[in-house]
């Protein structure tokens, strides 16, 4: 079971920023005490991941170890999304509202997760206050970006997250995750638009049946 939490946020995480990548119970840090400027900036931030309702764009990936994954992204509030690498990473993965899955197409095998227990909601659900929904632990502004770190205060695993927004075009142009062990993941956004109907047949993803009904 902790090997397939930690399979789960290694990449659900790496792909919408909001989850934590290891599986191991932790206590929550304390927040930060914010100015009223800086209050005023998060909450900008919250206030852009609440204004679409659907966004599209590609992606890049650098792992801990410097490797590189690109691929392209879709998300439908609330509750759908899908990132799928580009070749030759094999992983796909999509949440339809109800399940959250991470498939390998090369294999043709998935595994199947309960949209509601994990931190997506954060960005799949609608009214993101993320003063109120995670601990600040740092804030830094420089450049027209705003550098925030938090966790999640519901999440029950150990780690923090870094976004990284662009003040001057108020959108969210980078997330670090960073687990107990100090090592990043970055994930870039590029040519993100708003505001298209992605198909709905994106959303749908079929595994192994016996897999999920084991569950």
């Amino acid at each position: 079971m902790i090997a397939k939490a930690a399979k789960l946020t290694q990449f659900a995480l790496l792909l919408v920023g909001i989850m934590l990548t290891i599986a191991m119970q932790a206590s929550a840090a304390k927040s930060i005490e914010l100015t009223p400027k800086q209050t005023a900036s998060i909450q900008e931030i919250s206030t852009y991941i609440n204004g679409f309702t659907t966004l599209q764009g590609d992606f890049t990936q650098t792992s801990p170890k410097g490797k590189m994954s690109k691929g392209i992204f879709y998300i439908s509030k609330p509750g759908k999304m899908r990132f799928e690498y580009a070749p030759p990473n094999p992983f796909l993965i999509v949440a339809d509202g109800k399940w959250l899955t991470v498939k390998n197409r090369k294999k043709e095998k998935g595994d199947q997760y309960p949209l509601s227990q994990t931190p997506l909601r954060l960005v799949l659900n609608q009214g993101v206050d993320l003063i109120r929904d995670t601990n600040i632990l740092a804030y830094e502004e420089a450049d027209g970006l705003a550098t925030l770190t938090l966790e999640d205060k519901d999440d029950v695993l150990g780690g923090k997250l870094i976004l990284v927004f662009d003040r001057k075009r108020r959108a969210l142009q980078q997330w670090i995750v960073v687990d107990s062990k100090g090592r990043q993941t970055t994930v870039s956004l590029e040519n993100i638009v708003a505001g298209i109907d992605p198909d709905p047949k994106l959303f749908v993803v079929k595994i192994d049946r016996k897999e999920r009904e084991s569950r």
